[in-house]
């Protein structure tokens, strides 16, 4: 979401005549986009804006967009020293505005305002992080409110885009040369626009599953979506995957804890069978849909069995890979008020502990792609092997390969012939 808001803010700022470079020594302009998930991550804004701050150069201008901006608002004026301006998650239209303003004036620059009702979602080609592959929002905030959870008040309520709009990007893309659009939300299931106007003609059991049907139906080569709710996530979605050859052979469900306990106290609306249910589900799917997730540990009041319950969770489920994360105290979440009684040690021993499970799994997922010819959109050269290009396959794993940099934009059919720790190494057919 936050490339995504990026390469949004690129496009306005070009459009108003501002050039990007990628040297910041060169900048006259220095915006940090931020996350407010963890709290290292909000740590890192403030030794950054130092460093621009203290480097030996012209001081330029400093923004902060994103969640940090979004949730602390005037008050990282003084936090931070120097900072001209701070612009919201749904502000992000009005960037250029408060650069203007900046300019125009000495005193420090706020915008926590509502998106536009006209806001163009739509994001230039030379703005993009890949020609090839677009970030495409469908929906933005979450009611979820999960406990340890900072973004609902970061983002805000669930805002739906009309499936009109997004399948009208979709084409377009499709005739700018985009090969792969990934449909983005905090929690795309929970997809739900005012109208479902566009989106009569396709069956499903949801207004997501149907806006799948409808994506798939442009014609563009590959779909692929981020991020789903377990609560929310229903069988059709599988059925919408193995139906149509475009939506990519891929699922990131974020499970966070393998004991039922914790996933109360975190407010996640399901239990650990009820997942495990939806997992069966995908893992008998007529395709081989690769299974991604996020987990935290050291939850407040996570004991050694609620830790070990998420240990024969990661087993059952066999993950392809898993975002493992320490439990983080975010002010503002009901967690915050939990007795944070797991010491740094224990979770960082459930840590390494999680990561070594999920290691060992990942490893032997990956054998099953020795010798299988997987489909590789080619991204770019890679830094690691002379002539090599890099890519990933529809079931997100990233595959190296020497080839020709014709072959990058292209669909190149890869067969495996070496298993690496977090990726594959393949020869073109």
């Amino acid at each position: 979401m936050n490339v995504s808001d990026s390469e949004r803010i690129s496009t306005t700022l070009a459009g108003r005549g501002y050039e990007m470079t990628n040297d910041e020594a060169q900048a006259d302009v220095v915006i940090l986009n931020t996350c407010s998930v963890r709290e290292k991550a909000e740590q890192k804004l403030y030794s950054r804006v130092g460093r621009i701050r203290h480097a030996d150069r012209p001081k330029p201008i400093v923004g902060v967009m994103g969640c940090v901006a979004q949730l602390e608002g005037e008050t990282l004026f003084s936090k931070i020293e120097g900072l001209d301006f701070v612009v919201g998650t749904q502000a992000v239209g009005r960037v250029a505005d408060a650069i203007a303003r900046t300019l125009s004036t000495d005193e420090a620059v706020v915008d926590l305002g509502s998106r536009e009702v006209n806001y163009d979602w739509t994001v230039a080609e030379n703005q993009r992080h890949s020609p090839y592959i677009a970030f495409l929002p469908i929906i933005e905030g979450c009611n979820k409110f999960c406990t340890y959870c900072i973004v609902p008040f970061a983002r805000g309520r669930e805002r739906s885009r009309s499936a009109s709009e997004i399948v009208r990007q979709v084409l377009e893309l499709r005739r700018n040369g985009v090969r792969e659009v990934h449909l983005i939300g905090q929690n795309v299931n929970s997809y739900k626009p005012e109208s479902e106007s566009g989106l009569e003609q396709f069956e499903g059991k949801s207004a997501f599953s149907r806006l799948l049907r409808a994506v798939a139906a442009t014609g563009i080569e590959r779909v692929k979506f981020a991020t789903s709710f377990p609560r929310d996530f229903n069988d059709d979605i599988v059925d919408v995957i193995e139906s149509h050859d475009n939506v990519c052979n891929w699922v990131h469900l974020p499970v966070q804890s393998g004991s039922s306990r914790i996933l109360a106290a975190m407010k996640r609306g399901h239990t650990i069978e009820k997942y495990l249910k939806k997992i069966d589900r995908i893992k008998s799917s007529t395709k081989d849909i690769s299974l991604t997730t996020d987990i935290i540990v050291g939850f407040p009041g996570e004991t050694e069995d609620d830790f070990q319950a998420t240990i024969k969770m990661v087993e059952y489920c066999g993950f392809d890979s898993a975002y493992i994360f320490k439990y983080s105290p975010r002010p503002g979440t009901p967690a915050f008020e939990m007795a944070d009684d797991v010491s740094p040690e224990e979770k960082t021993r459930r840590f390494i502990e999680l990561e070594n499970t999920q290691k060992r799994i990942q490893s032997n997922n990956l054998q099953r792609y020795l010798n299988k010819v997987l489909k590789v959109l080619v991204e770019r050269p890679s830094t690691r092997t002379d002539g090599g290009l890099t890519g990933h396959s529809t079931c997100q794993k990233l595959v190296n390969f020497v080839g020709t940099t014709d072959m990058i934009g292209e669909i190149v059919d890869v067969r495996v012939t070496q298993i690496k720790t977090n990726s594959l190494f393949g020869v073109p057919v």
